[in-house]
């Protein structure tokens, strides 16, 4: 019974971690996908999801040092840009547990923008190792200097 329910108290950490939408006039981030990712850590569940989610980011890591490196965190943001005719960069701010206050910022330019898009994020690597665990976030789209929409995490104030 044990097994379940850690899956329901993942899915239910993922849901809530993010509280303020700021739909801008250009576009509209839907979706902000969290996963975090332990190789170490033996996951009690017969929930066929929560298991594959788990091979598919650790596939291809056949060593013990290859699995350790992807340990972290895993962010899929899906959004949506009104004018689909120009790029558009997705920005991810982040703070973590080490770094104090420090905030780090990662970003893609998306060329190619459909109507619905999805971008993905990871602080996993000597990044994880070394500043730990991701304690806030923020994602934005971005054109020029004209912010689209933003989206964040509870406790990114």
């Amino acid at each position: 019974m044990v097994g379940p329910l850690l899956g329901v108290v993942l899915l239910g950490t993922a849901m809530t971690s993010c509280t303020s939408v700021n739909e801008g006039s250009g576009g509209e981030i839907t979706k902000v996908k969290y996963y975090f990712l332990d190789p170490v850590q033996i996951l009690r569940t017969q929930e066929p999801s929560i298991l594959f989610e788990r091979e598919h980011y650790l596939h291809g890591a056949y060593t013990a040092a290859a699995q350790i490196a992807r340990t972290g965190h895993y962010y899929t943001v899906t959004w949506k840009a009104n004018d689909r005719s120009q790029p558009v960069t997705v920005r991810f701010e982040y703070r973590q547990a080490n770094s104090a206050l420090k905030v780090k910022k990662v970003e893609q330019e998306v060329s190619d923008v459909r109507k619905t898009n999805q971008t993905q994020f990871q602080v996993i690597g000597p990044d994880y190792q070394t500043d730990g665990r991701v304690t806030a976030w923020r994602v934005s789209l971005v054109r020029g200097q004209e912010e689209l929409a933003s989206q964040e995490s509870y406790l990114w104030k």
